[in-house]
């Protein structure tokens, strides 16, 4: 388990991360949202020990990061900007990585190359963003650690790439409990993939909460009342949101499914329905109940 405890780091006047505690449990997909500057780089590398934070801690299984050998190749991380040596190829940077990371599966790393049509000894120098991503993913999931860090790394990916990636975190988390910490500024990648998602904003968290916990908790209510009923007549709903577009009303309400079916039953409308909540709707009414409006957080 990952726990940051009461973590800082400030750039001269700048405070980038701001008293930040969070834990990170093993087996999860922990995704960290927030704008550009919310903080979530800066904690990712202060996480892989890249940077030391000014006050608190970061430790994996009680053990500290920084400085830490072991403990650093116990993780991967896969930086927002791509970095790999002058004129290198894929093949020189696998022997690289092979000698840093003992369980590094070369085998796997040359079928993955060639799944994702990369050539082992074309110059990386000339691979667009989208293939250096490809490449960094493809060294993390054969370096056979048990953390990977992804700073933004669906960002130049299309479509399929997205999802052979996301295949890829799922398929190791099931055959050797990988933990990826995904951070992003966008929702809709995270949506489909994440256990766990913390909310960064100004350098703090604002939010961390299970998704799951999240969506049995939140459900989105859309119905037709009887005449002259309105959504106030709802007394028995903890309503969090509401929108209303001619008599139709869709309510984000808090409390146990069951019985919001049950009350809902019980008030007799012209039609009623619930719908999932996407993680972003999720966020929305998390937020505001905390004086945020997340429009303004996350695009």
């Amino acid at each position: 388990m990952i726990k940051a405890e009461r973590v800082t780091k400030r750039f001269d006047d700048i405070t980038a991360v701001d008293q930040v505690t969070a834990e990170i449990k093993e087996g999860n997909v922990f995704g960290l949202i927030g704008t550009n500057g919310a903080g979530k780089s800066t904690f990712l590398r202060m996480a892989s020990g890249v940077l030391k934070p000014d006050e608190g801690s970061i430790t994996i299984d009680g053990q500290p990061v920084w400085e830490n050998p072991q403990v650093k190749a116990r993780f991967f991380y896969i930086s927002d900007d791509q970095y790999f040596f002058p004129n290198s190829t894929p093949q020189e940077m696998m022997q690289f990585y092979r000698q840093l990371y003992p369980a590094f599966d070369e085998k796997r790393f040359y079928h993955l190359l060639e799944s994702f049509g990369l050539k082992k000894d074309r110059k990386i120098h000339t691979f667009s963003k989208g293939m250096k991503k490809q490449l960094s993913v493809i060294c993390g999931i054969c370096a056979g650690t048990d953390y990977i860090f992804c700073d933004e790394t669906f960002d130049g990916l299309d479509p399929v790439m997205r999802q052979t990636v996301k295949s890829l975190f799922a398929n190791d988390m099931e055959e050797r409990n990988l933990t990826p910490v995904i951070a992003s500024h966008n929702l809709r990648e995270l949506e489909d993939i994440c256990d766990h998602v913390g909310l960064l904003h100004r350098g703090g968290i604002l939010l961390s909460r299970d998704l799951d916990d999240m969506k049995l908790n939140l459900h989105k209510v859309q119905c037709v009342l009887k005449p002259g009923m309105t959504a106030e007549d709802l007394k028995g709903l903890e309503i969090v949101r509401k929108d209303q577009t001619g008599s139709i009303y869709t309510l984000t309400v808090r409390g146990d499914q069951q019985a919001v079916t049950e009350y809902m039953e019980s008030c007799d409308p012209l039609f009623y329905e619930l719908i999932p909540l996407s993680l972003e709707e999720i966020f929305i009414s998390e937020t505001e109940v905390a004086g945020y409006d997340i429009k303004a957080l996350i695009l």
